[in-house]
């Protein structure tokens, strides 16, 4: 290996590390918590470091979004593209999402969740990435639901979505693991009642 790719590897680890330890604090304090300062100590990088892969601190935001995309897909969405569409792959989503937030995969528990709240009224590159991926989760539940044969699925996915947001928000504020099976359970009826 040369320095140049020595160089670049260093660079693509330090990126990762700081783009998921952004992806994290988003999901605890909110992205526009997310500091050059703050990222360095929590994850033990030089701030200079971190300002050589991303040249602002909006750069990062996205970065954390881009991350936390990346792990949503990977652990939620991947794992269940084996099962028939429709009715079992929608089953199928809901448990890996219950999973995903037992797991912990986010201090925070959902980021799409944490983040959409915060910047749905607001313009810029950071709002246009929190943006595209609520819209993709979005049209992943409406295919499903389309195939499942329910009649409105762009209504069926707001409920789902709703169901989904609220069981986060109470699993955050009281510690309530109860209300991620109440969310899949009506989330899952959606499929029966449409």
């Amino acid at each position: 290996m040369t320095g140049t790719d020595g160089r670049r590897a260093r660079g693509d680890a330090t990126r990762r590390r700081a783009a998921r330890c952004a992806a994290d604090i988003a999901t605890t304090h909110g992205l526009d918590s997310i500091s050059v300062g703050g990222l360095a100590t929590a994850t033990g990088l030089s701030k200079s470091g971190i300002l050589t892969v991303f040249s602002t601190r909006e750069a990062i935001q996205v970065a954390a979004v881009a991350e936390a995309r990346r792990v949503y897909v990977e652990t939620v969405v991947a794992p269940v593209w084996g099962a028939a569409p429709g009715r079992d792959r929608l089953a199928a989503l809901l448990d890996a999402w219950v999973d995903y937030q037992r797991a912990g995969v986010f201090p925070g528990g959902c980021f799409v969740a944490a983040t959409s709240a915060e910047y749905g009224r607001r313009d810029g590159p950071v709002a246009d990435a929190v943006r595209a991926l609520k819209r993709e989760w979005l049209d992943l539940l409406e295919g499903e639901l389309l195939v499942a044969g329910v009649a409105d699925p762009v209504e069926g996915a707001f409920r789902i979505d709703a169901y989904l947001v609220a069981a986060n928000t109470r699993r955050q504020l009281f510690g309530d693991d109860s209300a991620l099976e109440t969310a899949r359970r009506l989330a899952l009826a959606v499929v029966g009642s449409g």
